[in-house]
């Protein structure tokens, strides 16, 4: 429609409503202005602000939205980030169609929102304000634009209006996310892209607050022809719930659900999805016919299901996930798996903190040995009076204060198993040497003991040190360290590692559960290079948990101190310089990409990338 005086507008929809006007008589505007006009009584011509709440007011419409504004923050950020140069604000309202969120776009189309009272506490219902984007959406349930003239009032022909209602976890109307621009030189084609956005954001909000509430269920995500759908369910597989979209996709109603009817009744999944796998699997209708691919995602705080006796096992599953996308580590344990069952030690070499008792036990869950003991030492840990009777044990009455019916040592409890010797570069001499007879002879002399005892192990070892070096000054045997490496394994550091932002985004789920990070806290996380590896990781960001305000982590909740001492600067900016070049090499120079994978703003990368002096690459 094109632009009109307030007389002819008000002609206009007079016209529609006696179907008149030359115009689509069943399209949705069409019929949300004779609702208008029949059923709410309102004047097109009526000139006048929205309805405005009070502070207080809007503080009680949102108590109860609390979670769901806390869950969408993230996105609606994002939103108002890519449609800002747009002109468009962006708000977040209750399904009474009050605005309780908004975040207004720069400058002087700011301030066109602020004088026409468009802003958080504003409440543009159908019944208060006529045709609009946010109270028409709300009143029929369906995403729309609202395209200037298409508003009934006629005093709001210069906005355009795009909005996607917002379902709960349960499919249940829940408010909707509106964009709104004032600028006079974007077509309606524009605007129905910047709709589009909206609404996958919309999905994805949706999504966060169906995982939220199910945290402890099963979640199937089930491909269908108008999109994919949430199905929540519990260990003995009956559903607990069901998204908007899953629901008409399946015929799911409360009733059902109440009933805790049987998920394979609906979907049926290969044998992978017991597993909870962060992969696609097969899944299939009721009747087995095909039906796509989708992801089960398991409990985030729940124990997963035992594997069911008839589905295979990937018993490498706990190497995969930590090796992760980093080449060095995918070549790693695809050597392991080759040897996973021989008679063959491992060496885990790696700093302090990267987790190399966490990767033994993935060795050995992985191993013929995974339904015998694991058995692991810290040799740095333990004083070295003590190492030797804690390891090999020793019979009763062999020294003063043994206990009355002597000790097993730790070797002989592993047996069938996994012995791991964290930090085996600080062993004593001495016991390098009964260490090492214990490998070749395959038995232990307990301390006191008459006979040997038998002993079948596998030993992982570990350290932080430099063997090599070691054997060189004489400071560990040779023949001992040939022994234990019988496969090397290099555990890289984390600043090291390629797909550091994906370790870096999982600890932050499992550490600060609920909470997001902003631009500021991601950056100084994705720079800094982490002295203590995946243990200082972790202890910041369940801290950073522990601190953060409204579920936001911001850089002052992170407790980074500086590294290298005279040479931390130089260090941080090597680090961040890496780390933008790999974003830049990995998105192919092209810097908008780099930045959304950064999750910096374009004009932070760019000032980032001429204080760090990077040339194109």
């Amino acid at each position: 429609m094109a632009s009109l005086s307030a007389s002819n507008h008000v002609a206009r929809v007079l016209s529609v409503a006696n179907h008149v006007a030359d115009v689509d008589a069943s399209s949705r505007i069409a019929n949300s202005w004779r609702r208008c006009l029949v059923n709410h009584k309102l004047d097109p011509a009526r000139q006048g602000p929205p309805q405005t709440f009070t502070e207080a007011e809007v503080r009680h419409a949102a108590e109860p939205m609390e979670e769901t504004i806390r869950l969408a923050m993230p996105e609606l950020d994002d939103l108002a980030r890519a449609l800002r140069d747009a002109g468009y604000c962006v708000n977040l309202a209750d399904a009474n169609a009050t605005m309780l969120f908004s975040r207004l776009p720069g400058e002087a189309d700011a301030r066109m929102f602020l004088d026409w009272k468009i802003y958080t506490g504003s409440n543009f219902a159908e019944t208060f304000e006529g045709t609009n984007g946010l109270g028409t959406a709300l009143a029929e349930e369906k995403p729309i634009l609202v395209h200037r003239d298409e508003h009934f009032r006629a005093q709001w022909h210069m906005f355009s209006c795009a909005v996607a209602p917002l379902f709960d976890q349960a499919g249940r109307l829940a408010g909707a996310i509106n964009i709104t621009s004032c600028r006079a030189d974007l077509e309606r084609t524009a605007h129905q892209l910047a709709l589009a956005v909206t609404m996958q954001a919309t999905r994805r909000i949706e999504g966060a607050i169906f995982r939220a509430h199910f945290r402890n269920a099963w979640i199937a995500t089930v491909p269908g022809d108008g999109g994919s759908g949430l199905i929540a369910y519990d260990d003995d597989r009956r559903v607990v719930g069901a998204c908007r979209s899953a629901r008409a996709m399946l015929g799911l109603t409360d009733g059902m659900i109440a009933s805790g009817i049987d998920v394979s009744r609906y979907v049926r999944f290969d044998h992978q999805a017991v597993r909870g796998t962060d992969e696609l699997v097969e899944q299939r209708r009721a009747d087995g016919s095909p039906l796509g691919q989708g992801h089960v995602a398991p409990p985030m705080r729940a124990k997963p299901l035992a594997p069911r006796r008839d589905a295979p096992v990937d018993r490498f599953d706990a190497l995969h996930r930590l090796a992760g996308r980093d080449p060095e580590m995918v070549k790693s344990v695809k050597r392991l798996g080759a040897v996973i069952d021989r008679d063959l030690p491992v060496l885990l070499q790696g700093e302090t903190g990267v987790g190399k008792d966490v990767f033994a036990r993935a060795i050995h869950a992985a191993s013929n040995r995974a339904r015998n003991n694991y058995v692991a030492l810290n040799c740095a840990a333990m004083p070295e009076s003590l190492i030797d009777a804690e390891l090999f044990g020793y019979e009763a009455g062999a020294f003063t204060g043994a206990r009355r019916d002597g000790s097993k040592g730790l070797i002989v409890q592993a047996h069938g198993g996994t012995l791991f010797l964290d930090e085996i570069g600080d062993m004593p001499i001495a016991l390098q040497t009964r260490l090492l007879r214990v490998l070749e002879n395959r038995e232990v002399w307990p301390l006191g003991a008459l006979k040997p005892v038998a002993v079948d192990i596998r030993l992982i070892s570990a350290t932080h040190r430099d063997l090599g070096g070691m054997v060189e000054e004489g400071s560990f045997r040779a023949d001992l360290y040939f022994r234990l490496r019988g496969i090397a394994v290099r555990l890289p550091a984390l600043r090291e590692r390629a797909d550091r932002d994906d370790i870096i985004r999982q600890i932050a789920r499992e550490e600060a559960p609920g909470c997001r990070l902003s631009d500021e806290a991601w950056s100084q996380l994705a720079a800094y290079p982490y002295p203590g590896n995946m243990r200082q990781l972790r202890h910041v960001l369940r801290l950073a948990g522990c601190t953060a305000e409204s579920g936001v982590i911001t850089d002052a909740d992170l407790d980074l101190p500086p590294f290298g001492g005279r040479a931390a600067e130089s260090d941080l900016a090597a680090a961040e310089r890496a780390t933008i070049v790999g974003a830049l090499r990995a998105h192919g120079g092209r810097v908008a990409e780099a930045a959304r994978a950064l999750k910096l703003s374009r004009a932070t990368l760019y000032r980032k990338i001429k204080q760090l002096k990077i040339e194109s690459v």
